[in-house]
């Protein structure tokens, strides 16, 4: 149950700061925001490290041994946080979010069926309607925003 909320959090902050990080680059600038960003999260991490810096058990060695793919996760999270920059002021922010959701499901499906993870039937439909929700969605949305381009024509 505390990974469920624990989840559930971290997806709330993670709107938060994408939201927070596309205002900002509405002020600066996409790769000013998002240099920005990654400053704001490297200070409090260097300070955690010095406060922690005796309970930290990793030598020179385990950092040479470590495969160079999973170093790139920290140039992915310049890419999210570029492109969310990009996106966000452009889309509302339930559309950025439903769209994420749709990605991480998408690639989410795809990592555990390489990894050979049974995928539900359950969690396919459930992806779908979720697709789907949001497809009808798009589409009130438009008929709504047409309703009302027409109204203020007239």
């Amino acid at each position: 149950m505390i990974y469920l909320l624990l989840s559930f959090i971290g997806g709330s902050i993670i709107i938060i700061s994408m939201t927070l990080n596309a205002r900002l680059s509405d002020h600066i600038g996409l790769l000013e925001g998002t240099l920005i960003n990654f400053i704001s999260g490297f200070i409090p991490s260097i300070i955690y490290l010095f406060i922690n810096f005796n309970n930290i058990n990793v030598r020179k060695n385990e950092f040479l041994n470590i495969p160079f793919w999973m170093y790139l996760g920290g140039a992915v999270g310049v890419l999210v946080v570029c492109v969310s920059n990009f996106v966000m002021p452009k889309i509302p922010t339930i559309y950025t979010t439903l769209l994420i959701f749709i990605g991480q499901l998408f690639v989410g499906t795809i990592v555990d069926y390489f990894t050979n993870i049974m995928i539900s039937k359950g969690k396919l439909i459930g992806g779908a309607l979720i697709i789907a929700g949001l497809f009808y969605n798009f589409k009130i949305d438009s008929k709504s925003s047409e309703g009302d381009s027409n109204i203020q024509e007239v």
